[in-house]
C-alpha cells in the first residue's frame, strides 16, 4: 500500500521562531550612530593646534573664522600644505592637491582663556563668526544612556527566556500530539492500494464521523478504538491518516514513545491532556502509533505497578473507558506486535476491533506501483504487471523504495526516462544489496563459482524449490556471491517437502565445496546459520519432525515481553537433547540429498562455474541453456 503526495499539514500550535526585538533595537542605533558620524564629518580640514593658529593670523594668512564655543573652524587666504607622513611621498598632481587644506579648525583653551585673541583677529582683518555652541544632547545619550539601556534590555531578554525555559518544565504533563488541520489531507482511500479488506472496515468510521445519528437512531454504538495489526511497511500509518482525509475531520496523532519521560507521571497527565484535546475538537480522531511501547503486558517486568510506564498504560485505559456516549472521538492505533499487548486493552470497549493490513498480494503490488510510478517517465518497455510479479513478499514501503531507487538508476544514468534495465539494477540492489567491486584472487572466485553453482543446481533440479532467476559471483553487500531464487506465485503455507528442498538448496554451496575442492571455507556461515534455524522450526514449532505435531517452543518468536528475564524451559533437558538430535538429522538428511544431486549433475556444475568465471552474472535464459530444461513437476507441489 501507498500514499501519493502526502504532504503533511502544518500544526494548528506550531510556530516560526522570530528574531528578539532587542536585535533589532540594536541594529537600528548602530546605524543612528553611523549617521550621526557621517553627518558630522565636514569636508577635509588641516587639524592645527592654536600656536600654529595664531601665526597663520599674525601672517595675514587667515581670511575668516567661525567660533562656536571652544571650536574654531576658518578659511585660509593661501592654502597650506600638510604635514608630511612619514614613508609617505606624493607623486602626483592629483596626490598633491589632496595633500593642501584652504581650510582649518582648532579648539580655544577655554579653560585659561585668551583675551588677546579677538583684538589679534581685528588688527589683521580677519573677518569673525561667532555662533552658539551645538547641543550636544543627543551625542551625549548615544555615547552614555544608549549603552545602559541597550544592557537593559539584553539583562531583561534573558531573563525572560530563563522563565519560559523554567515553565516549559512545568509544561512536561501536555501531550505532544501533532494535531492537523480540518482541511482534507492529501491522502484519501484512493491513494491506498492494496488493502481492500481493511479500507472497508475503516469506511464505518468515516460514515460514523460523518452521520453520527444514523447509527444512534438505530441504537448502534462505534466500537472505541480500532487496532491496525500487520508487518512494517504495510500502511498502518497511511490508512489512519487516509481516514482522517476522508472524514474531513482533526486528526491527532501521536507516537507511544512520546508519552514517557523520566519522570513518573509525566506519561499519564500527557494521556490525559491528548484526549482532553480530541475532546475538545470532537468529532476528531486519535491516532496512537506503535501501541506496543506503552500497552505491553503489566506485571510481567522487575518493576512495580507503579512505575512510568504502567501507570501512563493505566491512564490510558481509564480515558477510553470514560468517553462519553455522545462524544464523536475515534481511537486508531497502529501495532507490529499485538501478541504483547495487554488484553485489558483489547477487550470490548476499548480496542475490540482489531484491523489486519496483510502484505499485498500480486494484484495489490502493481496498484502500488502504478502509484509510485504515476509521476515517473517511464519507458514503454516497463512491465508494471511483470514486474509485481517478481516482488514477491515486499511490502508498500518496500515497493516505494523500489521505484525511487529505479528513478535514481536512471538520474545518474542520464536517461531521459527510466528503463526496465533501471528496476533490475534497483531490485537486485534491494534484495542482494549494493555490488562491491572487490578484486578477488582467482583462486577464491573459483571457489564462489563452485559454491553458488552448487546452490543453484540442487534448487534447478528439485521440483518443489523456487525458480532461480540468476547466479552471481559479483559480490553484493557482505556475500561474495549471490544465487536469487523468485517465487512465482504468493505462498501462505509451505508444506514439509517445500522446507526439506529449501534446506538442500541453503547447503548446496557447502556441499558443492566438499565434491569439488573435498574441503570446506567459512564461506558456507549464513547457509549453516539459516538451515540450523529452518530445521529447528519445523521440529519445534510446525510439527514436521520426530516429536509428530507437538509445539515444543512458543517464545521463539515471541521474546518474554520485552525483558531480559530468565524463565523456566518449555521442555526437559532429555526432550531437548531429542530436539538437537532430530534438528542434526534433518540437516544430516538434506545434506545427503544435495550431495547426490551434485554428484549426479557435476558435468553441469562444472560448465556453470566456467560460465560464471567469464561472465560474473548468469540469467535464467543461460541457465536454461547450460543446465537443461528443469524437471517435470518443478514449481509448487
Amino acid at each position: 500500500m501507498t500514499d501519493r503526495g502526502n504532504t503533511d499539514r502544518v500544526p494548528q500550535d506550531g510556530s516560526r521562531r522570530q528574531v528578539p526585538w532587542i536585535w533589532w533595537l540594536l541594529l537600528v542605533a548602530l546605524v543612528i550612530w553611523n549617521l550621526v558620524a557621517f553627518l558630522a564629518s565636514g569636508p577635509d580640514r588641516l587639524e592645527l593646534s592654536y600656536s600654529d593658529f595664531l601665526d597663520q593670523v599674525r601672517s595675514d594668512n587667515v581670511a575668516s573664522v567661525q567660533i562656536a564655543g571652544s571650536s574654531i573652524t576658518g578659511v585660509l587666504r593661501e592654502p597650506i600644505p600638510a604635514p608630511p607622513t612619514p614613508g609617505v611621498t606624493t607623486t602626483t598632481a592629483v596626490d598633491a592637491a589632496r595633500s593642501t587644506f584652504g581650510e582649518f579648525s582648532t579648539r580655544f583653551p577655554e579653560a585659561i582663556g585668551d583675551p588677546d585673541l579677538l583684538p589679534l583677529l581685528e588688527a589683521h582683518g580677519v573677518e569673525v563668526v561667532v555662533e552658539a555652541p551645538p547641543n550636544q544632547f543627543f551625542a551625549v545619550f548615544l555615547a552614555n544612556v544608549l549603552p545602559l539601556v541597550l544592557l537593559v534590555g539584553l539583562l531583561w531578554w534573558l531573563g525572560k527566556r530563563s522563565l519560559a525555559g523554567q515553565m516549559e518544565m512545568f509544561n512536561f504533563g501536555r501531550s505532544k500530539a501533532r494535531t492537523y488541520t480540518t482541511e482534507r489531507p492529501d491522502v484519501t482511500f484512493d491513494d491506498v492500494a492494496g488493502a481492500d479488506e481493511a479500507k472497508e472496515d475503516l469506511r464505518q468510521v468515516v460514515e460514523f464521523l460523518r452521520d453520527p445519528e444514523k447509527y444512534r437512531r438505530l441504537g448502534a454504538r462505534l466500537p472505541r478504538g480500532f487496532l491496525l495489526v500487520g508487518p512494517p511497511g504495510t500502511g498502518k500509518t497511511l490508512l489512519a491518516r487516509a481516514v482522517a482525509g476522508e472524514a474531513a475531520v482533526p486528526f491527532l496523532f501521536i507516537s507511544a514513545s512520546e508519552f514517557v519521560e523520566m519522570f513518573v507521571g509525566v506519561g499519564a497527565s500527557r494521556v490525559r491532556d491528548l484526549f482532553a484535546q480530541a475532546k475538545k475538537q470532537a468529532p476528531s480522531i486519535v491516532f496512537i502509533d506503535e501501541l506496543d511501547a506503552v500497552g505491553r503486558r503489566r506485571g510481567a517486568g522487575v518493576g512495580t505497578v507503579n512505575d512510568e510506564r504502567e501507570q501512563t498504560l493505566n491512564q490510558l485505559l481509564t480515558e477510553m473507558d470514560g468517553f462519553d456516549e455522545r462524544d464523536n472521538i475515534v481511537v486508531l492505533a497502529a501495532t507490529n506486535r499485538p501478541d504483547v499487548l495487554d488484553p485489558a486493552l483489547l477487550r470490548p470497549g476499548r480496542f475490540d476491533r482489531q484491523i489486519v493490513v496483510p502484505m499485498p498480494d500480486r494484484e495489490a503490488r502493481e496498484q502500488i506501483l502504478r502509484i509510485h510510478t504515476k509521476k515517473m517517465r517511464l519507458s514503454d518497455q516497463v512491465d508494471l504487471a511483470g514486474l509485481a510479479a517478481e516482488t514477491v513478499g515486499m511490502s508498500g514501503a518496500d515497493l516505494a523504495n523500489l521505484a525511487n531507487e529505479a528513478a535514481l538508476q536512471a538520474a545518474v544514468r542520464g536517461a531521459e526516462a527510466v528503463e526496465p534495465v533501471d528496476f533490475d539494477r534497483a531490485l537486485d540492489k534491494i534484495l542482494l544489496g549494493g555490488e562491491r567491486h572487490t578484486v578477488m584472487h582467482p583462486d577464491d572466485r573459483r571457489i564462489v563459482a563452485y559454491h553458488e553453482g552448487g546452490h543453484t543446481v540442487v534448487a534447478w533440479f528439485s521440483p518443489e524449490a523456487d525458480p532461480v532467476s540468476k547466479v552471481t559471483i559479483v559480490p553484493h553487500g557482505r556475500a561474495l556471491g549471490v544465487t536469487a531464487q523468485l517465487p512465482e506465485e504468493d505462498r501462505y503455507n509451505y508444506s514439509r517437502s517445500y522446507l526439506l528442498t529449501r534446506l538442500a538448496v541453503m547447503l548446496g554451496g557447502r556441499t558443492a565445496e566438499e565434491v569439488v575442492f573435498d574441503e570446506v571455507t567459512t564461506g558456507a556461515e549464513s547457509d549453516l546459520v539459516e538451515a540450523t534455524k529452518l530445521a529447528r522450526r519445523m521440529v519445534t514449532r510446525w510439527g514436521m519432525g520426530a516429536f509428530g505435531p507437538v509445539a515444543l517452543s512458543t517464545d521463539e518468536e515471541q521474546p518474554f515481553l520485552g525483558y531480559e528475564l530468565a524463565h523456566p524451559s518449555e521442555v526437559s533437558d532429555a526432550t531437548q537433547a531429542e530436539i538437537d538430535r532430530n534438528v542434526h538429522e534433518l540437516i544430516e538428511g538434506q545434506h545427503a540429498a544435495a550431495r547426490s544431486l551434485i554428484d549426479a549433475h557435476r558435468e553441469q556444475l562444472d560448465r556453470l562455474a566456467e560460465a560464471l568465471l567469464d561472465h560474473e552474472t548468469v540469467h535464467r535464459e543461460e541457465l536454461t541453456r547450460i543446465l537443461g530444461p528443469r524437471p517435470e513437476g518443478s514449481g509448487r507441489p
